[in-house]
């Protein structure tokens, strides 16, 4: 696999899991980037890279509604196979982490003002040119750009109110 394959994989991955989450949310690329890696039993010498894809998603996720937002994706992917490697419970910044058989490592965590971002990183990958994410209809491009902070109204996952049955 090359650091090109290596990215359609990445955002392949990336687009599965937000195309899961019900009902949908709004998103956008995040700052993509590319390094050189080394060890893992690859010849000396080679030239190899990895490649980190984000997504940032415009929905306001309340307070109230990230558990199950992470629940959403988390079951997603365990019903892929993947493999959950850690999970941060702070209630304001909580992650998931999660490895697929490929080696490719996901997480989805939220940061400042709740704000909830994926992440694909790549296994290292033969070197070559890595085009940006595609352009996509409605879907802002912040390619090398910090994307602004939520700002999507989502009847679901912008209430207060915890989801029915959960809280």
């Amino acid at each position: 696999m090359n650091m090109r394959e290596a990215a359609e994989q990445a955002d392949a991955l990336l687009d599965q899991t937000l195309e899961a989450v019900h009902p949908g949310v709004r998103w956008e690329h995040g700052q993509v980037s590319d390094s050189a890696c080394t060890g893992g039993g690859m010849d000396e010498g080679a030239e190899k890279g990895a490649v980190l894809r984000r997504r940032a998603v415009s929905t306001v996720i309340s307070d109230e509604r990230r558990g199950s937002f992470l629940g959403v994706v988390e079951r997603h992917w365990k019903e892929r196979g993947y493999r959950v490697t850690s999970v941060n419970s702070d209630k304001k910044l909580p992650a998931v982490y999660v490895e697929t058989s490929e080696g490719f490592s996901l997480s989805l965590s939220f940061g400042y003002r709740g704000q909830a971002f994926f992440e694909a990183a790549s296994p290292c990958a033969d070197r070559s040119e890595v085009p940006p994410p595609g352009a996509r209809p409605g879907v802002p491009d912040y390619t090398g750009r910090k994307p602004p902070l939520p700002d999507e109204h989502s009847d679901f996952w912008s209430d207060r109110a915890p989801v029915p049955g959960k809280g």
